[in-house]
């Protein structure tokens, strides 16, 4: 199988994400059509382009029985789990996938043809579920922004845009600050965007969170993972955010896709998935001066008001009953 080659841009960004573009394993079809998929949508989240490619293993299966099929589900969910083995959201993703097609009521099938088509089926249904979740929750929080309303976000969320985007397009005046989201430079690619928007932006330190909140009406924050007690992981510096928001009582809202609802139960910060980004400190630091630069943190449901997911707005407290039903 040819390599598939990432188009300059895309290939940054999936690198900026943890994937190692060269290292993966580009002769494994799955893994060919999960980044074809994400050269054709530069939008695209990581977990629907897996779940495109996952539909196509389906399609594309020789298996003779469910069992050799179900195996090559697995065995081709685990090639894009080795991808990056820390991205939340893509193994959330392959997980919910395998159990939404394989608990389907087609593996009572005596024909397996007819089996195979229903999981198809029930494929291209959970990826066009998947695509619709961020349209899905830009209605549903686009409520939450009043005019003349301030807000506060952390990083460059896709799904916190389009829920902007969506406020923009009714006509809702608001302004937003931005934190500049060292290391990656993501809060500037999101003050870009709210810019093109004609949104008034206001950039502040990483460090001037709790400074700038006492002008600000709510916090609204994206999410790399929601886990099973409602908490969730999200880009550094969004506990410290959320628990300056609890001192300075401002609500703390969080948008998440369901396909990143994940089976984890982190009690502290050492429970998640190490990932570190490079960060530049300047050439006066000694070098026998240690750098810390974890790439996520863990914030708890004690912190969060809300969560707008494409299942609707939910408490932390509800985050519990939605995953039973999602993996069960």
């Amino acid at each position: 199988m040819a390599a598939v080659a990432l188009n300059p841009a895309r290939r940054l960004s999936v690198i900026s994400e943890g994937f190692d573009a060269d290292q993966v394993g580009m002769n494994d079809s799955v893994v060919r059509e999960f980044h074809e998929a994400l050269n054709k949508s530069p939008d695209m989240a990581v977990a629907v382009a897996a779940i495109r490619a996952l539909t196509g293993v389906i399609s594309n299966s020789s298996a003779q029985t469910m069992m050799g099929l179900e195996k090559e589900l697995k065995d081709a969910a685990a090639a894009l789990q080795r991808c990056n083995p820390t991205a939340i959201s893509l193994k959330a993703g392959c997980e919910l996938f395998l159990r939404y097609t394989t608990r389907t009521s087609a593996l009572e099938l005596e024909d397996f043809s007819a089996a195979k088509r229903r999981l198809i089926e029930r494929g291209k249904q959970f990826a066009d579920t998947s695509i619709r979740a961020r349209a899905t929750i830009a209605e549903l929080g686009a409520r939450f922004i009043r005019p003349g309303c301030v807000l506060l976000t952390h990083g460059m969320s896709r799904v916190v845009l389009a829920l902007l985007q969506r406020a923009v397009a009714s006509n809702i005046n608001f302004s937003v600050y931005v934190t500049e989201g060292r290391p990656d430079g993501t809060g500037q690619a999101m003050a870009r965007e709210l810019d093109k928007l004609g949104v008034p932006v206001t950039m502040v330190l990483d460090s001037g969170v709790a400074y700038a909140l006492e002008r600000v009406d709510l916090v609204l924050l994206g999410a790399e993972g929601v886990v099973e007690n409602g908490g969730v992981i999200n880009k550094l510096g969004t506990y410290q955010i959320a628990l300056c928001a609890k001192s300075l009582n401002k609500p703390f809202y969080v948008a998440a896709e369901s396909y990143k609802f994940a089976r984890l139960y982190p009690l502290n910060q050492q429970d998640l998935p190490l990932e570190h980004k490079p960060v530049d400190v300047g050439p006066l630091l000694p070098r026998s001066v240690a750098v810390d630069n974890p790439s996520r943190d863990y914030t708890p449901p004690a912190y969060i008001n809300l969560l707008v997911t494409d299942l609707g707005v939910l408490t932390p407290a509800a985050v519990s009953d939605e995953l039973i039903q999602l993996y069960v």
